[in-house]
């Protein structure tokens, strides 16, 4: 499989079908060039009125935080809720100023620190695995992160082509080129050629490819092995990073840490445990900006209950 090509816009695209995905877009457009401020106030309101008209989302981000978090007190684990929410309205509103703002508004907006330890690694021609989690502002993070050391992206088509067109484009903007997901082999290629990837082991992706490691409070994690099979097979460095909001000054952080020492090689279990600790930190730099409506715990071993 080679690396992906950009998708062209299309007459078809103009069929009705596809109006309702360009009225968004156009919105997504028209509203990044409006001041921060306003648009951190839309996102808060539009968080708010997705999660109550569908609120089988917030039983999700409130069940996720109840297993991660047990010890937690109760009445701070729902401020922690609202707050999430408020973020996930303005995920949308991040995902069009990743998409349509200008090189220099982002750097207007984003502090870099660590970026030395890629810097670093550049001159060793060294392949980087960029651990990255679902932040609510991963889209943002990824174009300003691009914008500094440009990498190749880890991509997942998205099912109907029009959004696609503006989605791809959207992310080359800041990448070197793209490889499909599945396309291991072109992500070997691009680490061994002492390329940035990027990548995201947080999330639930079923039981191909997966093991059990703990994440948080839950010892039952369904976990990538995909990690393992990349660091082994490469031999590249292991650097996680983070993408932080500071909501009192609309201003970001992308924090970039030290690459990860003594990673269990041939052993992706223990791969998987080790890497879980490292997204727990990236997670814990600001959590409440984390993706908590994704059911991250849903595939279970084999005859346990849902934990959902």
């Amino acid at each position: 499989m080679s690396n992906l090509t950009a998708p062209t816009f299309k007459k078809a695209f103009l069929h009705p079908r596809y109006w309702l995905t360009l009225t968004m877009i156009g919105v997504m457009y028209l509203i990044s060039w409006l001041p921060y401020f306003i648009q951190f106030r839309l996102g808060q309101g539009l968080g708010r009125l997705a999660m109550g008209i569908v609120k089988k989302r917030r039983k999700t981000i409130e069940r996720n935080l109840e297993l991660c978090f047990p010890d937690m007190p109760a009445d701070e684990r729902e401020t922690l809720t609202q707050k999430n929410i408020d973020n996930t309205g303005l995920a949308m509103f991040e995902t069009g100023m990743a998409w349509f703002w200008p090189d220099l508004r982002v750097e207007r907006h984003v502090t870099y620190e660590g970026l030395e330890y890629i810097h670093q690694l550049e001159e060793q021609g060294k392949g980087v695995l960029l651990i990255a989690v679902h932040s609510l502002n991963l889209e943002l993070g990824a174009r300003a992160f691009g914008l500094k050391t440009p990498g190749v992206g880890v991509y997942r088509p998205n099912t109907n082509p029009c959004f696609d067109y503006f989605q791809f484009n959207g992310r080359i903007r800041s990448n070197k080129y793209m490889v499909d997901r599945r396309d291991v082999k072109g992500m070997l290629r691009a680490l061994r050629n002492g390329e940035r990837v990027w990548y995201a082991p947080d999330h639930d992706y079923g039981r191909r490819r997966s093991t059990f490691a703990p994440l948080f409070a839950v010892e039952k994690a369904c976990t990538t092995t995909g990690t393992s099979l990349l660091v082994d097979a490469s031999d590249c460095a292991v650097v996680p990073f983070a993408m932080v909001r500071n909501t009192d000054t609309g201003r970001y952080t992308l924090k970039v840490f030290p690459p990860l020492e003594e990673f269990p090689h041939n052993d992706p279990d223990a791969a998987a445990v080790y890497v879980n600790k490292a997204i727990e930190r990236s997670i814990m730099e600001a959590p409440e900006q984390y993706m908590w409506l994704h059911r991250r715990f849903k595939t279970r071993p084999e005859g346990e209950e849902s934990l959902y």
